[in-house]
Order: C-alpha cells, then structure tokens, then sequence
C-alpha cells in the first residue's frame, strides 16, 4: 500500500510520500514513488504515485522519456502550464491504464493506480491535482488545500484540523510528517523510509529535498513527542 500527501499553501507546495510496496505478506520492497522534475528558472513539478507500481512505472518512464524527445507532444517540461502538465500525465495514465488492465482481466484481476501533480511554471500559479485512473483529476484550492492518495484515512485528521493555504511551510512539514506517523502506526503496508520535497513559491525549483530513515533520531523524537501531547491532552479532558 502507500500513503503520499500534498500541500498546497501560500508560501508553496509540501510532498511527502512513503516508499513501501508489497504483494503480499511475505513479499515487501522499498521503490520511490516521489519524482521530481526540474527545468531551470522555468519551473519545478512533483509527482507522487500510489497503486499498481507496475502502472506506476512505465507512467514515469514515459513522462521521462518525453522530456527527453523534443519532439514529442508530452513533454511535461515543455507544457504551457500546470493545467496542460496534469492533462500529459492523466493522458499517459489512462493509457498505461487501458493497456494493463486489458491483459489483466484475461486473468481476472484488476490493476489502478492514481498521482499528485504538484509545482509552477514560470508566470504561473502554484497547482496541485489528483489524477485519476482514467485521466481525469481534480484540484486543490484554498478551501481543501491538501490532497492524498493511498492509505490516507489515518493521516486526514490531523490535516482537517490544522492545515489552511495561510499555514507557515514549517508548520506543514511537522503537519504532514505527524499525518504519516499517524498512518505508519496504524497501517504495517506503509512503511519508511520516506521521501520529503518542498518548492516554494516563485523559485522555480526543488527548495528542500530529504529523505528520511527509519533512523532518522529528529522523526523518532517527533514521533515520540507527539504520542506523548497525545497521551497528555487524553488524561486531562474531561468525560461528558
């Protein structure tokens, strides 16, 4: 499973996401499903992926390779626009889509997957989408700020209750961070280590990229602290 969260806020875009995959109990494996995509003083895209990683992948293989052809009409580096970025990706989503699904229901199985679409070109606002399976997505706006996919239940709490467009970019480092502890504790198909990215507001680039082990003292520290307000805050309400 996966859980993977975007912020869209005044001062930027926040992305977390985790990097644990598995078929099965005895079957689990670490692959990125963070990917970023920079072209310089022109903008900074992420994507974050959850579902069929083998969807998953060759979306990304295709996105990549695009870029690379500068003739192809699906170069996420090259769209217009943030809006234009979400169209290429939920295109070339559906299409893995359709193609994957076709051979699996010969075998009578099913295979989906979903992304964010999150950054700024150049002249641009900041954008962040939900892509579905079948290409179509919908946005972010100031009213629901926040996005996730995957297992997301455990961490929306905690999001519903503190997040807004005005939150500070440190503040929403610790809001996503606690989002996924809350999911990791919850849910054994979630797992470290996890990946962190920030672009901020008019810098066309990747501000803060870091990843994070499951030795990692500072989260081990937030992790503990926050059990602890948590713990706290229980003892000292009131019953009605």
């Amino acid at each position: 499973m996966t859980y993977c969260v975007g912020l869209l806020l005044d001062a930027g875009v926040v992305l977390l996401s985790d990097t644990r995959t598995n078929a099965g109990l005895d079957n689990i494996a670490t692959y990125r499903k963070m990917f970023l995509f920079e072209k310089e003083g022109d903008r900074a895209i992420g994507i974050m992926t959850a579902g069929s990683l083998s969807i998953t992948q060759t979306v990304i293989a295709r996105l990549t390779e695009a870029n690379e052809d500068p003739d192809s009409p699906r170069s996420i580096l090259r769209a217009p626009g943030m809006l234009q970025v979400a169209e290429i990706v939920g295109a070339t989503l559906s299409d893995v889509t359709s193609e994957v699904s076709s051979k699996m229901e010969r075998m009578n199985q099913s295979a989906t997957a979903s992304m964010i679409v999150a950054g700024q070109r150049k002249g641009g606002p900041m954008r962040m989408f939900l892509v579905y399976p079948e290409g179509n997505f919908i946005e972010a706006t100031p009213d629901t700020p926040f996005l996730q996919i995957g297992e997301h239940k455990y961490g929306k709490p905690i999001l519903d209750r503190v997040i807004s467009s005005a939150t500070t970019l440190a503040d929403a480092e610790k809001a996503v961070l606690l989002s996924m502890d809350s999911t990791l504790r919850s849910n054994l198909s979630v797992g470290m280590p996890l990946d962190f990215a920030v672009i901020e507001r008019d810098a066309l680039a990747v501000t803060r990229r870091r990843r994070i082990e499951p030795t990692d003292e500072a989260f081990q520290k937030m992790s503990h602290d926050w059990s602890e307000a948590l713990r706290n805050a229980f003892v000292e309400i009131d019953p009605i």
